[in-house]
């Protein structure tokens, strides 16, 4: 696989209690290019890497995003561990983008995502600009694919930004949606894909008027928040009950600065954590979520590693909640 490296395990050290208390202790190690997947009949996730910001270069956003899967691995390998001892917790490498070849890099990611959920295992993909959605979704819609039938794949992306950005000059961190949306028209898919905590401060009036032309559904930030729960719920699970498969992307700059500085487009307007648990919950619920990834973790902004803490705080969220 010409754009995979392997983990250094180095990355995943902490406390040693002798006993799998650390996730660090618990973390198995996969080379997709030699290793073979255990033999899986019990909840398993895979860890995997998207250490490229070329998408958010082409952006015109802060690079750094490269170094994200890294950062984000040292501070889970530090969390408690409360799996089940039969559930495998996998590292299966990195997808990098060392030549700027962004088609390339994407489609190694889809690939590898296939890869995955062939093995009957969760894949949480760690980046990386945004232009890590249009990877990961082709790898889950080939998976499907494969398995036979037309199943219909909901996105749920946690995030300021529409990024329906049309990529008429390249493809970059703010087109992938509409890549999707377009891929969606040539095979007749339908796109289902929900936005919550969009920012107007943070899109243009073209991107809403784009938003609303794909039937985009979407809460803005100024409605995002535990004040509007019920109907922000009621919402979600609508969503959701449309669909047969969700995939969620987070991507970490829209959380207020305050909980996340470390992004490639900070602001002191997003949302809190605790919006986003609150619907992680409920996605979670529905046993419908697919695969998961995080986005825009940018480590060369980062403040005490205040939003790698934040990452790998979510992705323990979701791997000791999901049933």
């Amino acid at each position: 696989m010409h754009t995979y490296s392997k983990t250094d395990s180095l990355l995943w050290t902490g406390r040693k209690s002798g006993q799998q208390f650390y996730l660090h202790e618990k973390v198995v190690f996969i080379e997709l290019n030699y290793d073979k997947f255990p033999s899986i009949n019990t909840p398993a996730w895979a860890i995997l890497g998207y250490a490229c910001d070329e998408g958010v270069k082409r952006n015109e956003g802060r690079i750094g995003a490269v170094l994200g899967p890294d950062a984000i691995r040292k501070q889970l390998a530090k969390l408690p561990n409360h799996l089940s001892e039969s559930t495998l917790l996998m590292d299966v490498g990195t997808i990098d983008c060392k030549d700027g070849d962004l088609k390339k890099t994407q489609t190694v990611l889809a690939r590898t995502v296939t890869q995955i959920l062939m093995q009957n295992t969760f894949p949480i993909v760690i980046g990386g600009g945004h232009d890590i959605a249009f990877g990961h979704y082709n790898g889950i819609k080939k998976y499907l694919e494969a398995e036979g039938g037309k199943k219909t794949i909901g996105i749920i992306n946690f995030d300021a930004h529409f990024d329906l950005r049309q990529n008429e000059s390249n493809n970059n961190s703010g087109t992938p949606f509409y890549q999707i949306a377009q891929e969606c028209k040539l095979d007749k898919s339908r796109f289902k894909y929900m936005c919550l905590g969009i920012r107007e401060d943070a899109n243009s009036k073209i991107l809403f008027e784009t938003a609303k032309e794909l039937g985009v559904s979407f809460i803005e930030k100024k409605h995002f928040n535990l004040l509007h729960f019920n109907k922000i719920k009621k919402g979600i699970e609508d969503f959701i009950a449309d669909v047969d498969h969700i995939y969620t992307t987070i991507d970490m700059d829209g959380f207020s600065s305050a909980y996340a500085p470390g992004v490639s487009a900070a602001s002191p307007m997003g949302f809190s954590p605790e919006m986003v648990l609150e619907c992680l919950k409920i996605i979670i619920d529905s046993k419908k979520m697919i695969s998961l990834d995080i986005a825009e973790m940018n480590p060369t902004y980062d403040i005490d590693q205040q939003t790698a803490k934040l990452a790998a705080s979510l992705i323990h969220f979701v791997i000791h909640n999901y049933h």
